[in-house]
């Protein structure tokens, strides 16, 4: 019963101590993807921001395997403040270290890339956001973008306080 109730006692203090580490995170989801990212899959993320003052660092976090075939990414983010106005941004990210191997953070083949988006960004309106990703990667010499890219597993949007 004494060995139980320990058991029970160090889980709940782990689990206390995992869940109150990531004090920055106001907002972190993950979509996640059948191992292709198809060049028409938009990847869509909603959320309420009601702080128009304090600055905050948006990330895109991706998560790849080893069948990942290039060593970096091309990225169309779109985000739509609450009254429609749309910033859009096409975005260039180095996957790969230079002898092939992923970067990222992870101990399998799945590594996890933080890539910043924006940093000390500033909502100017109160409201619903919606930051929709599109991968637009395209082979050398291609006109067309790469059809189903290989090795994503999942694609994320992370927001996390300045302090």
């Amino acid at each position: 019963m004494i060995l139980r109730r320990n058991k029970l006692l160090l889980l709940l203090i782990v689990s206390l101590f995992i869940f109150s580490c990531d004090k920055k995170r106001v907002f972190d989801e993950y979509k996640e993807l059948s191992g292709k990212w198809k060049k028409e899959d938009v990847i869509r993320f909603t959320f309420e921001q009601n702080d128009t003052i304090s600055p905050y660092n948006l990330f895109l976090n991706v998560r790849n395997n080893n069948e990942y075939p290039f060593n970096n990414l091309f990225v169309i983010v779109s985000l739509q403040q609450p009254d429609s106005l749309v910033k859009v941004d096409t975005l260039e990210y180095a996957m790969a270290n230079v002898d092939g191997s992923l970067m990222g953070e992870g101990f399998s083949d799945v590594k996890e890339s933080k890539l910043w988006y924006q940093e000390n960004f500033v909502f100017k309106q109160k409201g619903n956001y919606t930051v929709e990703i599109k991968q637009a990667l395209r082979e050398t010499g291609s006109v067309s973008g790469v059809e189903e890219l290989s090795g994503v597993t999942e694609v994320g949007f992370r927001i996390e306080k300045t302090k």
